[in-house]
């Protein structure tokens, strides 16, 4: 990587930083740090850590305004939704983040620039260096973009299997089980497809780069179709 797509980072995201060296730090994946030897603190996981906290912030100022009758319980299954790692890194692949993350040789031809795990601490990262080059505001607006739209699907994916299964329960439809129907990629970065079915009935089909992940996918489309 270098300096000009640090520039080009920046244009995508609106945010031209004061100190770019800040932007590029969090980039610096710690296996990167470590093939090259660099000391701990130039890692993106002390951003990381500062990110997550602006992000919890952030989060839970906007679910207090914006759901003013719900209750605590409530609100934290929200904030869940928002801030687990599936979520994050969907946002991250929103702005294309792992085409700049910097990794280790080995993490790289493993399929790390796709993983879920590096790609949500990628995206933290950018937040809390955002917000020490900006400031809450800056860092809010950001969130506000990427991670604030479409809030609803957000809640319902993170807790679709069980929404569905309520579902199913609650019509009395008949046995709702997940069939693997699919796989292909290499082992680093396979690509698992299942279906969601009701007896032989197929109600929603899902991708993933994990089972568990497929079957979630599977259960939020079938939730879709349902309310249709």
């Amino acid at each position: 990587m270098d300096a000009k797509s640090v520039e080009e980072f920046q244009e995508q995201i609106g945010i031209i930083f004061h100190e770019p060296s800040r932007l590029w730090n969090a980039f610096i994946h710690s296996s990167y740090a470590n093939e090259r030897r660099m000391s701990k603190d130039k890692n993106n996981e002390r951003l990381e850590f500062l990110g997550d906290a602006v992000l919890e912030l952030v989060t839970s100022n906007y679910l207090y305004r914006t759901y003013q009758k719900e209750s605590e319980g409530k609100l934290s299954k929200i904030r869940a939704s928002l801030v687990c790692e599936p979520t994050l890194a969907g946002c991250a692949r929103d702005i294309n983040l792992g085409k700049y993350v910097l990794l280790s040789k080995g993490e790289d031809m493993t399929g790390g620039r796709s993983r879920d795990s590096i790609l949500s601490d990628a995206f933290e990262a950018v937040i809390g260096a955002i917000y020490l080059d900006q400031g809450i505001e800056t860092a809010t607006k950001f969130i506000e973009t990427y991670l604030f739209k479409d809030v609803e699907n957000k809640v319902l994916f993170f807790d679709a299997k069980t929404n569905l299964q309520e579902i199913v329960q609650g019509e009395g439809k008949g046995r709702l089980k997940y069939v693997l129907v699919g796989e292909e990629g290499p082992d680093h970065a396979k690509i698992f497809t299942v279906e969601a079915r009701l007896g032989e009935n197929v109600i929603g089909t899902g991708s993933g780069h994990s089972k568990k992940s497929a079957e979630q996918h599977a259960a939020f489309e079938a939730i879709k179709r349902h309310k249709k």
